[in-house]
């Protein structure tokens, strides 16, 4: 999983072919996620491939509409949290998942990026980002099994609240922590050698 995001992070590194899904810095998430599912999923079809796009768009748009998807506006959450919410639907989706549980996916990812910072060390999106894109997939998948194995008639939280929670934890956000590289591990980390 984590070498198929890792993959796509540096291809766009390197100025291969840019992924923006949803945006440069979360880009390895939704692809690495799709992977698996064919890789690894029985009962892949092709035309699950534009159900999982489908329902990862729908999910982003819902993040856009209500929140955002920029990490200038809200930090890291807002880019590898709503690519993990829109990987952890889709997946669910493809599984068999019920309209419920797909929403039940997005929310469990969701959750447990609130509040991640956007500190990219040097003003750019290798240092952290490549490597929570990694963590990011890691977190879809497993959300993605948690909803299947769930009843979401029984779930404290929803999406809805989990948006809103997404918001207001960027509107708190210290302006440093959105991808200003001026907090968090950007001033933290010393740069000793000219970027590549």
């Amino acid at each position: 999983m984590s070498c198929f995001a890792l993959a796509v992070n540096e291809e766009n590194a390197s100025f291969g072919r840019v992924v923006t899904a949803p945006t440069n810095g979360a880009a390895g998430v939704i692809p690495a996620v799709l992977q698996y599912y064919i890789t690894f999923c029985d009962g892949y079809e092709e035309e699950k491939i534009m159900r999982f796009v489908l329902t990862a768009s729908e999910i982003g748009s819902i993040f856009k509409k209500r929140s955002t998807i920029s990490a200038a506006m809200g930090g890291c959450q807002a880019e590898i949290g709503v690519s993990s919410a829109m990987a952890a639907a889709a997946l669910t989706e493809c599984l068999g998942g019920s309209q419920r549980q797909v929403l039940m996916a997005a929310e469990i990812a969701m959750e447990h990026h609130l509040g991640l910072t956007c500190d990219p060390i040097g003003g750019l999106v290798q240092v952290p980002c490549i490597e929570r894109n990694t963590m990011g997939a890691i977190k879809a998948i497993t959300a993605s099994q948690l909803a299947l194995q769930s009843n979401p008639e029984l779930a404290k939280v929803s999406l809805d609240a989990v948006v809103k929670t997404m918001w207001d934890t960027a509107q708190d956000m210290n302006s440093k922590y959105k991808e200003t590289s001026d907090g968090g591990l950007a001033v933290n980390i010393p740069i000793s050698l000219p970027e590549c």
